[in-house]
């Protein structure tokens, strides 16, 4: 098994090198381990001190995002012919050595992709402030109820991904990955496994590029997911708009047929009735958008599993190519 650690970065000349060489290399049933940076843009000496490391380096010419950065990395990864992916931020909040515990449940055939968990072990909780603690709480909450499973934590950054879990990753989103993958893979029905880990709450150096304002990063991120869901369920993500619609044009319906048992009349209301038809006239538009929407999901479905088989076709070749004769 060739495992790729994946480490996006910006501006952590500070720290790149020690997550770099605190990487193990001797991990049980990993053949050869590789080092992938990718550095999104930065100003300060990240990349050579990356490469210097040793660490193979991709750069952006500019910053995109964590999300662009991460299938930067995932694209290269496909290129190194890696069986197993992992994760991990350079700024040092994580432990390399907890690698092996991430890669364990794919290496034993348990799992398909594995997240570390701040959360899932109270005793290993870390400092945080309380915002951001409740918005990782309503962000675990959130996409538990969507993909219909518990999870703790869905917004760590340190993971671990089977070659048949990132093969099947079509992401959009260039502000982060982590909810998006989260849903793509659960919405394909693979094997999610999450494993505590103790990891540093606050950064020792600068702040984080993603969260620094939790309220831009609750914007965006929510966007996100909103159309990742819509994506894969657009179904039931239409209904609930639509029945959101319908709910209030009742309520205005309900509200004008008061005024007429109260006073006999419509007047001076009548903006009611006509509110209400236009509610409804939309919450209808919005479901039969659903209807069609959820046909043309299967032809998604169905390009995502093309995407997927090309993808592992073109390695299995490549890996036959490198077989000797």
């Amino acid at each position: 098994m060739k495992l790729v650690v994946q480490i996006p970065a910006l501006n952590e000349e500070k720290t790149i090198q020690d997550v770099i060489r605190s990487i193990p290399r001797n991990i049980p049933g990993i053949r050869s381990t590789s080092v992938l940076v990718v550095d999104d843009g930065s100003t300060d000496r990240t990349s050579a001190l990356a490469a210097e490391a040793g660490a193979i380096v991709v750069r952006h010419d500019r910053r995109r995002g964590v999300g662009a950065a991460f299938r930067t990395g995932l694209q290269k990864s496909m290129e190194l012919d890696a069986d197993v992916i992992v994760t991990i931020d350079a700024d040092g909040q994580f432990n390399p050595e907890d690698i092996q515990k991430l890669t364990e449940p794919i290496l034993r055939g348990e799992a398909d992709y594995v997240t570390a968990s701040r959360f899932l072990d109270p005793s290993l909780t870390p400092e945080m402030p309380r915002m951001k603690r409740w918005g990782n709480d309503f962000m675990a909450r959130w996409i538990s109820s969507l993909v219909g499973q518990d999870f703790k934590d869905v917004s760590c950054g340190f993971r671990a991904y089977a070659r048949d879990a990132y093969l099947r990753l079509v992401l959009l989103g260039d502000f982060t990955y982590t909810h998006e993958t989260f849903l793509t893979l659960a919405f394909a029905r693979l094997r999610i496994r999450e494993v505590p880990i103790l990891v540093r709450g606050v950064r020792e150096h600068g702040q984080s590029r993603v969260a620094s304002n939790l309220w831009r990063y609750g914007w965006r991120t929510a966007g996100i997911i909103l159309r990742t869901y819509r994506d894969y369920r657009p179904l039931r993500f239409f209904n609930y708009v639509a029945g959101v619609l319908l709910v209030a044009a009742l309520g205005f319906l309900g509200f004008l047929i008061s005024v007429k048992v109260r006073t006999g009349m419509f007047t001076p209301h009548k903006w009611s009735g006509f509110l209400a038809a236009a509610l409804a006239g939309a919450a209808l538009v919005l479901f039969l958008i659903g209807l069609v929407a959820e046909m043309l999901d299967r032809l998604r479905v169905a390009q995502d599993e093309l995407v997927f088989r090309v993808r592992r076709m073109e390695m299995d070749l490549k890996r036959a190519k490198q077989q000797p004769s």
